[in-house]
């Protein structure tokens, strides 16, 4: 991505805004432990706006006269021979902003603004945030504060943003598919030599390894490498057990290259499968070709997900995991989460709460079975883009197969 991208965007967004000024922030480094920080993750509307990937800038948009500005931090000299520190230039080129200005000069712009404008935009606050078990980053809620301290009104960019975002780029796709490429590689690297690992961990270690070798930027999440009974904890990260013989494997695993996240979800037998594991794997494997088999642009959401429950009580039916098809405690007990999420810069990128699936798209399709009585989980994922004619499953490269 180069600068164009990132002012294009800035462009984009601002004609959706009535012509009130724009302010964002990244976040801020937070602390790992004593007196180290966690390695640095971009906020992700931060970054597809300017494509700063450092802590504490912020960028100042007039979007009345398509003007824009990045804010530096701060940082003093001891900080930049440890941790170096972005140079003005370098921002510039990566972003297209017009301007670096410090944070005196800014406190200046902004002021400027708030005489023109009564209304300003900002990211705001998270709508999930209640979901979480995890204490947010504070820099985009500080700034929020600091914005209402100064003009009249604090608005949200954020739906605008989701908006924007859900439809990916022609140059978004083609990272995306890079990181796509790069996870199937993996996928294919570690089932060659599934079984001679012996931990969970050895798995782990193998796609890290893998992807950083490729020059991925890393994970896009934490990976999940989770043997028998750990795959019916959805988010199992651990990655610390024995591998033991007859037990699947289920690998939840997406490089993030140029920006981008891959996401998919493979399930594979260490050692002989027994009859029963091969029994749910196929359900599973068949509820998800005929899920993407629907996916068609301007199919409403209500639609996909009448579509999705019909299939997957079939599937639970004809494994006995459901009694009838009213038995909807038994269906959300063993296939207890959403079917898809959207994909792209975020693992978990919002598609803007839309009514119906719109070509450019790009959305998981990940059916599950878990049994815990039995130790055994099943997930099936896919990268699936809606096109102008039906769907493009982009990782359809990777077999699904036990």
């Amino acid at each position: 991505m180069d600068g164009l991208f990132f002012s294009a965007n800035r462009k984009r967004l601002g004609e959706t805004l009535t012509g009130a000024p724009l302010i964002v922030t990244a976040y801020t480094q937070t602390q790992r432990r004593a007196d180290m920080a966690w390695y640095f993750e971009q906020e992700s509307n931060f970054w597809w706006l300017t494509g700063i990937d450092a802590p504490d800038w912020q960028l100042i948009v007039d979007t009345t006269r398509h003007k824009s500005w990045l804010v530096a931090p701060d940082v003093d000299e001891v900080h930049k021979v440890f941790d170096g520190s972005l140079s003005y230039d370098v921002a510039l080129q990566q972003s297209g902003a017009d301007e670096v200005l410090t944070h005196r000069q800014a406190d200046e712009k902004i002021a400027e603004l708030a005489r023109l404008h009564s209304v300003v935009y900002t990211v705001g606050d998270d709508p999930q945030a209640a979901h979480y078990n995890f204490a947010l980053n504070p820099a985009s809620v500080e700034l929020k504060r600091q914005l209402g301290r100064i003009f009249k009104e604090v608005r949200t960019a954020r739906p605008e943003l989701n908006k924007l975002r859900a439809i990916k780029q022609a140059v978004e796709l083609e990272a995306m598919q890079r990181a796509i490429d790069m996870t199937i590689d993996g996928f294919v690297a570690v089932r060659d030599k599934m079984q001679a690992f012996k931990y969970e961990y050895e798995i782990d270690a193998e796609f890290s390894y893998l992807f950083r070798r490729r020059g991925a930027e890393g994970h896009a999440y934490d990976p999940i490498a989770a043997g028998g009974h750990n795959a019916c904890t959805l988010h199992y990260v651990a990655n610390t057990e024995r591998l033991k013989k007859r037990q699947l494997v289920l690998l939840d695993i997406g490089a993030r290259a140029g920006g981008y996240a891959a996401d998919i979800t493979r399930t594979y037998a260490f050692g002989e499968p027994t009859k029963r594991q091969i029994e749910i794997h196929a359900a599973v494997q068949l509820a998800q070709q005929e899920i993407i088999t629907s996916i068609e642009p301007n199919l409403s959401v209500e639609e996909y997900q009448r579509n999705v429950d019909a299939v997957m009580t079939e599937a639970l039916l004809s494994v006995g995991l459901m009694k009838s098809r009213d038995d909807t405690d038994s269906y959300h007990r063993y296939f207890p989460h959403a079917i898809s999420h959207g994909l792209g810069v975020d693992v978990h990128d919002s598609l803007g709460a839309p009514k119906f699936l719109q070509p450019g798209m790009v959305l998981t399709v990940e059916p599950g079975i878990y049994i815990p009585e039995e130790g055994i989980g099943v997930r099936i994922e896919d990268d699936i883009l809606v096109t102008t004619s039906g769907h493009k499953n982009m990782s359809q490269r990777l077999s699904t197969d036990l």
